[in-house]
């Protein structure tokens, strides 16, 4: 039964020393609770309470991280099943597979442009995961070295143990993942992954399999088990990541209570492919592995996790401030608009992209768009104008003009009477036509 955060903190040894990285014992048992951090970070817990505490504080879905070069990629710790009940905690890693009979020149051009992407969403920034190295024949040994000599990422090795074992004596750095362990080779394969400390994916057909195999790889030592569902296709992976998720978070089914490897890039073409990418996204998968890379196809599959993994308690802001676009001057035109990131970046790419020099004035509303900050009194004319003073933006235009959202032209008398002087423009509804009204009206 789990143990509510009070009953944790009665076992723990109460003395307020911040050697867990939380401020109090309360504060680390309420995340105990959660099961949202490990036991042993506290340091003078007694062995009796570890004992009774240790089953209740493991996270529903162990933590693993893979890792390699200071990149790193974590997966468990999820406390939900719904992001609206709480939040997600681990993004999915999106890995690309490379197979061991390709060309070794053909292999580094693919997993360069793969270490090498990167794009920019809202400020934040876009990367792969890492790494699926396949033996399919080929020298393995030589696809790993040419991996590792233009790529750095995390790297997911799949083999029988006797391929793996010949591509592990040329690494050295960072923690792995070994697929796959199953009902004929799983003593091989788990002292493999106990000897180099690596996690180990299991596959099993069905989850009664699945269990028996979990159990028999943890008996043998290696604690960091990562779940490969056989169902490949849509249906059974839906079916596969939806029951094993449940059962760890629900009945706190332990043996099933570990991450999820999903292969996306099993499908029959790239359009089905990254469906199947989408879903295991949405639905629990925690590496996912593609066979196919692109910009334009793996784009909208990070911006999705983005999404799905932002904190819907929390939007995701920039910071309020008056900000330069195209290099503007005291008789550029002066907007205003919201702190939250998506409506500040469309306005300031639709701007910046047609070459139009302007100030932006951004408001701090608390992360939320221009109408939802409005309807929620938290961007109104006292707000703008506190901000107008606050960034000193009067001594930056020679023209007191300002340019309301389209949103909130309800706004424009209120703002006058704030700022006395200024003339009030009320712009567009849409980011879109910024750039036509900047060159048509002001």
């Amino acid at each position: 039964m789990a143990l509510s955060g009070i009953q944790i903190y009665k076992m723990l040894p109460q003395t307020n020393c911040k050697e867990c990285g939380y401020p109090t014992c309360l504060a680390f048992a309420m995340k105990l609770a959660a099961k949202q951090v490990e036991l042993a970070l506290c340091p003078y817990v007694s062995e009796t309470a570890k004992a009774e505490l240790s089953e209740a504080a493991a996270p529903p879905v162990r933590p693993i991280t893979l890792s390699a070069n200071g990149h790193q990629v974590q997966a468990g710790n999820e406390v939900v099943l719904f992001r609206h009940e709480k939040r997600f905690f681990s993004q999915p890693g999106l890995f690309v597979r490379v197979y061991d009979s390709e060309r070794i020149e053909a292999i580094k051009e693919k997993v360069t442009a793969v270490a090498q992407y990167s794009a920019d969403y809202v400020g934040i920034h876009l990367k792969m995961g890492g790494i699926a190295l396949q033996a399919d024949g080929g020298d393995f040994a030589a696809a790993v070295t040419a991996v590792r000599e233009v790529c750095h990422l995390p790297l997911i090795l799949i083999g029988d143990p006797a391929v793996l074992k010949a591509g592990l004596a040329k690494l050295d750095d960072g923690k792995l993942l070994l697929a796959h362990a199953t009902a004929a080779n799983w003593p091989e394969m788990a002292a493999l992954a106990k000897e180099q400390k690596a996690a180990l994916a299991i596959q099993a057909a069905t989850l009664d399999e699945m269990v028996d195999l979990a159990q028999k790889v943890k008996g043998a030592g290696v604690d960091d088990i990562v779940l490969a569902p056989a169902q490949r296709n849509l249906h059974g992976t839906l079916t596969a990541n939806t029951t094993v998720r449940r059962m760890a978070l629900k009945k706190t089914f332990r043996d099933l209570g570990y991450p999820i490897l999903n292969f996306a890039g099993d499908a029959a073409d790239q359009e089905a492919e990254i469906i199947l990418a989408a879903q295991a996204i949405a639905k629990y998968g925690s590496f996912i592995v593609l066979d196919h890379f692109s910009p334009a196809a793996v784009y909208p599959l990070l911006v999705l996790r983005e999404n799905v993994y932002t904190d819907p308690q929390k939007p995701i802001q920039v910071l309020p401030g008056l900000y330069e676009i195209n290099n503007p001057t005291p008789d550029s035109p002066l907007l205003v608009t919201t702190n939250f990131s998506i409506t500040y970046f469309s306005v300031a790419n639709e701007v910046e992209s047609a070459g139009l020099p302007a100030w932006l004035l951004v408001c701090d509303a608390e992360g939320m768009s221009v109408l939802t900050a409005w309807a929620a009194g938290k961007f109104d004319a006292e707000r703008i104008a506190k901000d107008i003073k606050l960034f000193n933006v009067a001594d930056k235009v020679s023209e007191k003009k300002l340019v309301l959202p389209g949103y909130v032209a309800v706004l424009s008398g209120e703002v006058e009477e704030e700022l006395p002087g200024w003339q009030i423009r009320v712009g567009p509804r849409e980011a879109v036509d910024l750039p036509a009204f900047i060159k048509q009206a002001l």
